[in-house]
């Protein structure tokens, strides 16, 4: 029996090549849900803003996808079309310039940029500066190596403890614990009391700065019931991976006994800035406060 041509053995490779990546696809168990909101660990209606945020996230890829097919299939035609011949010794025409074409692919990647910076710019504008007035004000307090919790309207607060990592990415009823009625506007204040810490709730889809001396601020309006795992997303010294929490999002009857339970328990007050690195420094050691009367 003859051997196969090398074209046909190209051939039998490519189309392996092509089945085994839509086995590996289907084998994954990959649903159409998740495919169409591009893998992330959310659905639309867990907040106001996820959908926003998935639309923006696909809408990119999907741009993306096609801009590369587009230039995989024009390196493809030259390769082919512009090949060598065997008998062909010339070199082709040589161009030192293309003025259209230089202008094209110029013109369009600005394009592309800009709208891509148009969208993003207005999500997150929508995110930090939304129209109308919050419901609820919280603040969050990142610190080595916990959180706490400030319910500003009620004055009340719940510090927290460094989590006890039990090998899992899964909230736990001993995390420190953010409470937030579903189907109203949060408006989360965010400070750090020493160095730098991240808010990132992976399911809201979006993550904000927790940094000393800076005060950041996002709105929020959850949409689903549940508790979601949040963690610091900023490398902040060494137990950094214990700065887990939980964001539980529950109903106003909950919401309402929960800041019920806190008065209770004695927990009433700010827990402000007064209990920062620095400034508990400061209370701590009686020459800084007589230098700063003088």
């Amino acid at each position: 029996m003859p051997s196969p041509s090398p074209r046909t053995t190209r051939r039998r490779t490519a189309g392996l090549g092509a089945l085994g990546l839509l086995a590996a696809l289907v084998l994954s168990g990959c649903s159409t849900e998740q495919v169409a909101r591009g893998w992330m660990p959310s659905d639309p209606n867990v907040t106001d803003h996820t959908e926003g945020i998935l639309n923006l996230w696909t809408g990119s890829w999907i741009a993306a996808l096609c801009i590369g097919v587009l230039v995989w299939g024009l390196i493809i035609w030259c390769v082919i079309v512009y090949r060598k011949r065997k008998d062909d010794h010339r070199l082709p025409v040589q161009l030192r310039y293309h003025l259209p074409l230089e202008l094209l692919y110029t013109f369009i990647p600005i394009v592309m940029v800009g709208t891509l910076f148009y969208h993003t710019a207005v999500l997150q504008e929508q995110i930090t500066n939304p129209e109308g007035e919050p419901d609820l004000h919280v603040t969050v307090y990142g610190r080595q190596w916990s959180w706490d919790f400030v319910y500003t309207d009620d004055d009340v607060w719940d510090a927290g403890e460094p989590a006890e990592l039990d090998g899992t990415m899964a909230p736990a009823a001993d995390l420190p614990t953010l409470y937030l009625p579903v189907d109203q506007t949060v408006e989360i204040e965010l400070r750090s009391r020493d160095v730098a810490h991240s808010f990132w709730v992976p399911a809201f889809l979006y993550k904000e700065d927790v940094l000393p001396g800076v005060v950041n601020e996002f709105t929020i309006t959850p949409g689903e019931e549940g508790v979601y795992l949040g963690k610091c997303a900023e490398l902040c010294g060494e137990h950094h991976g214990y700065m887990l929490f939980n964001v539980a999002v529950v109903s106003a009857e909950e919401y309402e006994q929960h800041i019920a339970d806190l008065e209770a328990a004695g927990q009433t007050g700010e827990l402000g800035p007064e209990l920062d690195r620095d400034n508990a420094a400061d209370l701590e050691d009686p020459t800084a406060v007589e230098g700063a009367d003088n």
